[in-house]
C-alpha cells in the first residue's frame, strides 16, 4: 500500500481526521502571525523571542516522548528535533540584538 492509497482509504472511511490537519495548519499560521509584532517593534515585543526559544527547546523532548509513543522512527524524530535546533540560533541572535537596541542611547535632538 502506498501513501496515496492510505490517504484515499482514510478520506473515505475517516474524513474527520483531515480536519485535525486543518487546525494544525491554522495553529502554525497564527503563531507565525504573532511574530509580525516583532517586525514592527522588536524591543517592545522581545518576549516573542523568548516564546520562540522555549518552543525550540521543548520540541526536542516532545518529539522523543510522543514520537516514541506513536512509534515514529528515531531518524524521523531527529528530523523533528532539528526544527528546534536550527530555529534556536536565529531566535537567540534576534533576542540579543533586540536587547542591544533597548540599551542603545536615544538620539537627543
Amino acid at each position: 500500500m502506498q501513501i496515496r492509497d492510505a490517504l484515499r482509504a482514510t478520506e473515505t472511511q475517516y474524513p474527520f481526521l483531515f480536519y485535525g490537519t486543518d487546525w494544525l495548519a491554522f495553529g502554525h499560521f497564527i503563531i507565525a502571525l504573532a511574530f509580525v509584532g516583532v517586525l514592527r517593534d522588536p524591543v517592545r515585543n522581545r518576549w516573542l523571542f523568548d516564546f520562540g526559544l522555549i518552543a525550540c527547546v521543548l520540541v526536542i523532548p516532545y518529539a522523543f516522548v510522543f514520537g516514541g509513543l506513536r512509534g515514529i522512527p528515531v531518524w524521523w524524530r531527529l528530523i523533528d528535533c532539528s526544527f528546534g535546533v536550527f530555529g534556536f540560533l536565529p531566535l537567540w541572535f534576534c533576542r540579543k540584538w533586540a536587547r542591544e537596541l533597548e540599551n542603545f542611547p536615544a538620539d537627543k535632538n
